[in-house]
């Protein structure tokens, strides 16, 4: 079964390098045809749950054993400490869960140790249930009934510098350990121990927020996965001008990545804007769901939609317009509109700079924006295990001055974000401003930014029926 595994692994890799490479790849409203190899779609990379599960385990030892080593290192913690109870996990912990895990069993306790002297690093768990072959099963309950006296008696044998515990003010995701099991374990820990307690705040972060190569070679197929549905909820025939309304593109959304085997982290969206007297309402189109309305020929349609496959999330924002009768194609004037959400996209991404932090990006990007005639609205956020995921965050839709703290937050190489913005354009021939808005996903290797599977550069056409 390995050797089978690893051979379709193989294959699937050579096919991602030659159709799903990391190029600008424009997602028109034909078939994309790839000069090496030629994919059908990308339904057909999607594995059944068995080989879902072996990759996945693949990915997280991969990750454990070659890349969590230097992160300790960087951040200067010798043991990273993770408690978490059944059904209230550590967002870390979760992450570091065998694929067969769903979620942590009785109280888990995970203890990981950096020897130092560029040795391997120790994996522990103090739990009453092996946790796969991932961690060292270290808890013998028949031996040792209390678990918090095993715990300190393993801090105490192998006597750390430093003691990671995930406790932060201001990242939700680096703040995992509950109320409860601090106060445990701080009181069960001793005074001498006690004093070598710290935050690893940034270890917490850097380890959500780093992407393996091994993963990069699977989410260009993710994402081009969320592409795909988009592009089929747009084109297949299934949007009637005059009787489809938004609220049935939503479910129709739910319905497809269920049938797919495939889960949302995030209620899709769909909204329109068209040539009426009603305005872009920004407050209510971020902050309240608008009402279902029913899809008209001549609408632009914009809809926000992401899934979660492999422990990896995507996040995508594209628009399609709907031809009136005796069109072909989308009007010049809403060409040129996307034209200038294009733009934005290649001003915001070509200011990334390793070690630069969020709020100078943003700062830079709309002073260049506003002075080549855009109007930008820039709120781009990481991506990885999360959807809305750990690392610096650029700009949100309500905060276009800076974010304190979560955007002083530097940029760090291989790391992926999902570059979300909107640029506003007048539209004489509707007499409003109409917004693009985009949200493509998205590499930074630490010297440029390049889209995992394009982004879109023309409208989906929804066709009069």
């Amino acid at each position: 079964m390995l050797n089978v595994y690893n051979a379709r692994v193989s294959l699937l890799l050579g096919m991602l390098i030659a159709s799903f490479a990391f190029a600008e790849i424009t997602h028109a409203n034909t078939s994309a045809t790839h000069k090496e190899v030629e994919v059908q779609s990308p339904y057909e990379l999607i594995m059944p749950m068995r080989e879902r599960a072996e990759t996945i385990d693949k990915l997280l030892n991969d990750k454990l054993n070659n890349t969590l080593p230097s992160l300790m290192r960087r951040e200067g913690i010798d043991m990273w400490l993770l408690i978490s109870r059944e059904y209230n996990e550590d967002p870390v912990l979760k992450t570091m869960l065998p694929s067969t895990w769903l979620s942590a069993r009785r109280r888990t306790i995970l203890l990981i140790v950096d020897p130092g002297e560029g040795k391997d690093l120790e994996r522990y768990a103090v739990a009453r249930y092996q946790v796969d072959t991932l961690f060292k099963k270290a808890w013998d309950k028949e031996a040792e009934p209390d678990q918090w006296q095993r715990l300190v008696d393993l801090i105490k044998q192998i006597n750390p510098k430093k003691i990671g515990i995930n406790k932060s003010e201001h990242f939700a995701l680096a703040d995992g350990i509950t109320a409860t099991e601090y106060l445990a374990f701080m009181e069960k820990l001793g005074e001498k121990y006690r004093e070598r307690v710290v935050s690893a705040e940034m270890l917490s972060l850097a380890w959500l927020e780093t992407r393996t190569q091994l993963e990069m070679e699977l989410y260009p197929t993710i994402v081009s996965i969320g592409h795909q549905i988009i592009k089929e909820a747009y084109t297949s025939g299934f949007i009637k001008p005059g009787e489809t309304t938004t609220e049935d593109i939503i479910w129709w959304l739910r319905d497809k990545s269920r049938s797919l085997a495939l889960t949302n982290w995030f209620h899709p969206s769909v909204s329109i804007q068209r040539a009426n007297p009603e305005k872009f309402n920004h407050i209510q189109a971020f902050s309240k769901r608008a009402a279902p309305q029913v899809v008209q020929k001549g609408d632009l349609l914009h809809m926000d939609f992401g899934i979660t496959y492999l422990r990896l999330n995507t996040d995508q924002q594209q628009h399609a317009y709907v031809l009136n009768d005796g069109e072909t194609d989308a009007p010049d004037y809403l060409k040129k509109a996307l034209a200038n959400g294009n733009r934005l996209q290649d001003i915001f991404t070509s200011l990334f700079e390793l070690d630069k932090t969020g709020n100078a990006v943003l700062k830079e990007a709309r002073a260049q924006a506003i002075s080549e005639g855009i109007k930008p609205s820039i709120y781009t956020h990481p991506l990885g295990y999360h959807g809305h995921a750990a690392g610096t965050t650029l700009g949100m839709w309500d905060s276009q001055g800076g974010v304190p703290i979560q955007g002083d937050y530097p940029l760090h190489a291989h790391t992926a974000y999902s570059i979300e913005l909107n640029a506003a354009t007048f539209v004489e021939e509707w007499g409003k401003e109409i917004r693009i808005m985009l949200e493509e996903n998205a590499y930074f290797d630490g010297e440029r930014v390049e889209y995992m599977d394009g982004r879109q550069t023309q409208f989906h056409l929804v066709e009069a029926q």
